[in-house]
């Protein structure tokens, strides 16, 4: 896997003879680290699937364990991606399927790429998350409701240092613990995006590059926050520009004659506001920042979990040292948005260690376990349709057949809770409280 260190081969003697190498190359044994990150993880991953080996393609031929692949940056059409999240799930699903094929016929690593988990971290909305986790639930893969949030950062007076900043936010299951705020929030950034929109097409047409708005809400699609990229597409049709790289090199990039700023919350205030509302809170792509230790020291001081380190050409060093640094988590992901060519990384392309994994949901858990907790507590104490609902548009799993949401709501949400915590998180006193009261629900309706 990219990341990883090889292991050097041995030579036998005073090192004048190599040791004949075996058809088909030599395993590598896991370290006891390593499995235990892999069983931690895939005990996760596999929460609410059948365990039979045809379904979730565990290990066949004692293929080396941590081969499972983890998307945890791409877009859809619900923000500035090219493909819908159904397609996007099945896209990831179908790379994994071709890599499969690929390293069998050729006898390398199997498995590498094959997404198992992926999270979708639209651009400031969380509302194309119920079509993947449908979408995903054909394909056997996971789902992490994301979202990536855009917000500003300013290094004080000098309005000059100002720099947009992209956080992503990593929630349960369940999603976000206080889902009406976060819809809240997001909703004013998005409407600050549209007015945004609006005075790039203003300052395009002043560079005498007519350009109408009708033209970008047409390519960004009904309700959907208008970002440079619908913008960068609108000029490309008009002929202003010959693609998209175009576009942005000469007219849109930050501090561009046609860049326009919306209305941003401040990246601190956003770092606050995810671990507020149950989210994991990751900076995005450091690299794009003028100033990434500047920006990384200040969301530390108010909760940052972790920056992106990993991209398709492997770890970045600088921005490892940087976590490190910070004592900060390394994610990354291939950022897709489906809108092909050489530029582009392919979903599912970031191969990211599964220690990195488990580095990150040794963080994420805790958050999630409290935050499902406070979602179920509060359908506890306003039992209403609408909170069901709530619960249901995030946390409804497959394989709870039989049981009406509606009709035993107590007794469904209970079956979840055994496929959304682990049985060590099932351990505990509040998780028999809540299943108490859940029941009383059922018996009362």
């Amino acid at each position: 896997m990219m990341g990883d260190k090889e292991i050097p081969k041995k030579e036998v003697g005073n090192g004048s003879k190599k040791k004949k190498k075996k058809r088909g190359g030599s395993k590598r044994r896991m370290t006891s680290e390593q499995t235990l990150a892999y069983n931690c993880v895939s005990e996760w991953v596999f929460l609410d699937r059948s365990h039979s080996p045809t379904d979730d393609f565990a290990l066949p031929w004692n293929q080396p364990k941590e081969k499972l692949g983890f998307e945890f940056h791409s877009h859809s059409i619900h923000s500035d991606g090219f493909l819908s999240p159904s397609k996007l799930v099945e896209r990831a699903h179908q790379n994994g399927v071709a890599n499969f094929m690929m390293c069998f016929v050729s006898l390398l690593k199997l498995f590498k790429g094959e997404v198992k988990v992926l999270s979708l971290t639209d651009h400031d909305t969380l509302s194309g998350i119920p079509e993947a986790l449908e979408a995903a639930s054909r394909f056997g893969i996971k789902i992490i409701p994301g979202v990536e949030i855009s917000t500003m950062f300013t290094q004080g007076r000098d309005s000059a240092s100002d720099e947009p900043v992209h956080i992503l936010a990593y929630y349960s299951s369940c999603g976000p613990a206080k889902f009406d705020q976060v819809d809240k929030y997001l909703s004013s950034i998005r409407g600050g995006r549209f007015l945004r929109a609006e005075n790039m097409i203003l300052k395009l047409n002043k560079l005498k590059l007519p350009l109408k708005w009708e033209q970008v809400a047409k390519i960004a699609g009904k309700g959907v926050a208008p970002g440079r990229l619908h913008v960068a597409r609108a000029m490309v049709e008009a002929g202003h520009v010959e693609n998209l790289r175009q576009a942005f090199s000469r007219y849109l990039y930050d501090g561009g004659p046609a860049y326009a700023t919306g209305s941003e919350p401040l990246a601190e205030e956003a770092v606050q506001f995810i671990c507020e509302t149950g989210g994991v809170a990751v900076l995005a792509h450091p690299w794009a920042l003028k100033d990434p230790i500047a920006v990384v020291r200040r969301l530390k001081e108010v909760g940052l979990h972790g920056i992106e380190a990993y991209r398709s050409d492997g770890k970045v060093a600088a921005y490892s040292d940087l976590a490190d640094a910070y004592d900060l988590l390394k994610l990354g992901g291939s950022d897709f948005h489906g809108r092909g060519g050489k530029q582009e990384s392919e979903v599912g392309s970031v191969s990211l260690p599964m220690l990195a994994v488990h580095e990150f949901l040794k963080v994420a858990r805790p958050i999630w376990v409290r935050a499902i907790k406070e979602i179920l507590e509060n359908y506890i104490k306003y039992p209403s349709e609408t909170n069901l609902q709530l619960i249901m548009s995030f946390g409804k799993p497959k394989v709870c057949r039989g049981i009406s949401p509606a009709s035993c709501p107590g007794d469904f949400i209970s079956r979840c809770l055994s496929l959304w915590f682990t049985s060590e998180e099932r351990q505990n006193s509040e998780f028999e409280a809540i299943k108490l009261k859940l029941a009383a629900i059922s018996i009362n309706q």
